[in-house]
C-alpha cells in the first residue's frame, strides 16, 4: 500500500469546500429523514421542484433549465426513476425521453419547496454571522477567472512544473 504522503487528493484548497458541501447534504439529507422523506437526496430536490414548477420537460430541457450536462441530468433522471419520483415516455422522437413526476413526488413538493426556501434562509443567517460571505467569495473569484480564465492559470502551473515558463 503507497503512502499518503505526495498525494495530491488528500491536499489542496479545494478540499475543504467540497467536504463542508457534503457535510451540507448530509444534513439536509438527515432532515428528510427526520420528516419521513425516504430516497430523496438533497442533489434531486432542485429537479424535482423545477419539473413540479414547470411540468414534463425533456431530459435536454431539464439539463439545459438547471444548468448541467445531458449525461448528468440522464443520471440524475435514472436516480429518480429508481426511486419512484418520476416516470418517462417517449418524446417527439427516438432519442427523446420525456420526464414526468409520479404522485409520491408531487405529495412531497410543498414539503421540498419549503425545505428549500428554509435553507436559503438559514444560508442567508449564515452568511450574515461570518466576516467574508460565501455569496461575496464566489462574485470574487468569478471576477478574477474573468480576467484569468482556471485553464490558463493551470496552464501556467503545468508549464512552470516543466519547466516551459
Amino acid at each position: 500500500m503507497s503512502s499518503d504522503r505526495g498525494d495530491p487528493t488528500r491536499q489542496g484548497g479545494l478540499r475543504p469546500l467540497r467536504l463542508l458541501l457534503s457535510a451540507m447534504d448530509d444534513e439536509i439529507a438527515r432532515l428528510y429523514d427526520e420528516r419521513g422523506v425516504v430516497g430523496v437526496r438533497p442533489r434531486l430536490t432542485m429537479p424535482l421542484i423545477r419539473l413540479g414548477r414547470g411540468g414534463s420537460l425533456t431530459i435536454l430541457q431539464l439539463a439545459e433549465a438547471l444548468d448541467v450536462t445531458h449525461s448528468a441530468m440522464s443520471q440524475t433522471v435514472n436516480a429518480l426513476k429508481r426511486a419512484g419520483l418520476v416516470s418517462t415516455s417517449p418524446g417527439a422522437d427516438a432519442r427523446t425521453r420525456v420526464v414526468a413526476l409520479t404522485g409520491r413526488a408531487e405529495a412531497l413538493l410543498p414539503l421540498l419547496e419549503a425545505e428549500w426556501r428554509a435553507t436559503e434562509a438559514a444560508w442567508a443567517d449564515l452568511e450574515a454571522e461570518i466576516p467574508y460571505p460565501l455569496s461575496r467569495v464566489v462574485t470574487d473569484i468569478e471576477a478574477a477567472l474573468t480576467r484569468l480564465p482556471l485553464r490558463d492559470r493551470i496552464a501556467q502551473h503545468l508549464d512552470a512544473a516543466d519547466g516551459r515558463s
